[in-house]
């Protein structure tokens, strides 16, 4: 792929090398080759966690849109050791892809929601698997207390460690609408926290087209985004998982779920507005078929991406094109 000629991006080494591979936004792809000389794979693994937002101890119900069987398979299957899973994970993958290195990534439930001790176990487990140079854990910004901001901290000596924060969006409206449990000043305190320990990469998942936020709203959150320096982000478009609080909202007429026209001109306007050398991690979300409700257009995961390409291209516009002139509104 030829290059094209772009901004120079910010002059942090992570951003060094998207613009040469011919990419109008800093994919994954790009950042592992950086931080490991080749090709990385994430396998998912499930410590069996539970959500402080679901069993009372923050609210009970859990998140509006969520059902925790549709977001990961091993909820669909009993659950084996680590190592067992890690193991399995990348059969899996290097039936389809030459991959020699592997994150280990803690994504059902949230990840950072148990002992210290318990913690420690799982983690270490992990960690000790031959083919594994890293950890990712995600999990909410209000469930990292310092006993596990010290336990993380301590893996990165070691290994690349990695904690991603379900932010959704800055606006407090909306996370109370979610049933999210917390508001934004608990993602800014945990983002200083896990700065403060110095873990290598903070992470977020931030929603596009939640009801009652308009374009200004969105490029609000990507604006702070940018702000906080995050190293790394996941878009998802608001999907509606069936026999979920949501689902009923959806077919009550209350919410209504954004066209894929619409979403990919919000993602692009969301790309825009980051630093260059924030990873994109993601660019969308869906759930198996059979879980769905809507809108189906997600399931096309390829044909979104090369969506929000052909939509960079049309604009010529590119990630960053308007962080500078952001910062100094």
């Amino acid at each position: 792929m030829t290059s094209i000629d772009l901004p120079t991006p910010s002059d942090d080494a992570r951003a060094a090398d998207w613009r040469a591979a011919g990419l109008r936004y800093y994919n994954l792809n790009c950042f592992y080759r950086w931080k490991f000389g080749g090709r990385v794979w994430k396998v998912s693994v499930d410590g069996k966690f539970g959500c402080p937002n679901v069993d009372g101890t923050v609210a009970r119900g859990g998140c509006v849109f969520c059902d925790p069987t549709s977001f990961s398979p091993s909820r669909r299957l009993r659950i084996r050791p680590i190592a067992q899973q890690i193991d399995e994970g990348i059969r899996q993958v290097r039936r389809r892809h030459a991959v020699e290195q592997f994150l280990a990534y803690f994504q059902p439930g949230t990840n950072t929601y148990a002992p210290v001790a318990q913690l420690r176990t799982l983690y270490e487990e992990a960690l000790a698997h031959p083919a594994v140079i890293g950890l990712i854990v995600g999990t909410r910004p209000d469930c990292v207390p310092t006993e596990v901001l010290d336990l993380l901290a301590e893996l990165s000596a070691r290994k690349w460690v990695a904690i991603e924060f379900g932010l959704q969006t800055i606006h407090d409206r909306s996370l109370d609408w979610m049933n999210r449990g917390h508001h934004y000043d608990a993602f800014v305190e945990a983002i200083g926290k896990a700065r403060g320990y110095g873990i290598p990469h903070v992470g977020a998942h931030v929603i596009l087209g939640l009801p009652g936020e308009d374009r200004d709203d969105i490029l609000a959150t990507a604006r702070e985004v940018a702000r906080l320096e995050i190293d790394s982000i996941k878009l998802h478009n608001l999907y509606v998982v069936r026999n979920t609080p949501l689902a009923k909202m959806v077919d009550d007429g209350q919410v209504r779920m954004l066209e894929r026209d619409e979403y990919v001109g919000l993602a692009v306007d969301f790309l825009e507005q980051l630093p260059p050398h924030c990873v994109v991690d993601r660019l969308s979300g869906d759930a198996p078929p059979r879980y769905l409700a809507g809108p189906m257009w997600c399931l096309d995961k390829q044909g979104l991406r090369n969506a929000i390409a052909e939509e960079l291209i049309r604009r010529d516009s590119w990630q960053g094109r308007f962080h500078r002139q952001a910062e100094e509104i």
